[in-house]
């Protein structure tokens, strides 16, 4: 009778060519050179964050974000990355530890693609990116005097953001 082998652990889960280290904090993945959120998609053939469906957004955080499109997102609203980590809720290391075409894991994606949907929708709105990055670091009375970034590093606080451009826009600011 032959010996029955013992098993080993299972295979890692890969799905859309992705392994199940992208669901673990600070883990990095390569997504076969695929473009997501900003870079070289965003340039002609993609739509901005804020005109795609809930579904394009979510098959973007699933293909990951890489440091060259979060590079694209930080100059175009001038931010550094301790005010980017600040922004995104994630250590500074998170941001600058990532290299090129490396992609950044799930959590840290989604709050990626949130920040660059409002920064897209502002732009849109207040027609002036110069404008609207100053409004984003300004008190703002229907926001409890908050600046609108102090808000945007949850979730509850970017809807509350994208809420208020949305008010702006359809000149129910109050």
């Amino acid at each position: 009778m032959a010996a029955r082998k013992k098993p080993g652990p299972p295979p890692p889960h890969r799905k859309n060519g992705l392994s199940s280290a992208v669901h673990e904090p600070g883990a990095v993945h390569r997504v076969n050179g695929k473009h997501g959120v900003l870079g070289k998609r965003a340039t002609a053939s993609r739509k901005p964050a804020n005109q795609m469906t809930a579904m394009e957004k979510l098959e973007m955080v699933k293909k990951g974000v890489t440091k060259t499109e979060l590079e694209v997102l930080k100059e175009k609203a001038g931010l550094d990355y301790d005010t980017l980590a600040q922004g995104l809720s994630t250590a500074r290391a998170t941001l600058i530890n990532i290299k090129g075409e490396d992609t950044f894991n799930f959590a840290v994606s989604e709050k990626i693609v949130g920040l660059e949907d409002i920064y897209s929708y502002g732009y849109e709105v207040f027609g002036d990116k110069d404008r609207f990055n100053q409004w984003m670091f300004r008190q703002n009375a229907a926001l409890g005097n908050y600046t609108p970034f102090e808000l945007v590093n949850n979730q509850f606080g970017r809807e509350e953001v994208k809420s208020l451009i949305g008010r702006i826009d359809y000149g129910v600011y109050a």
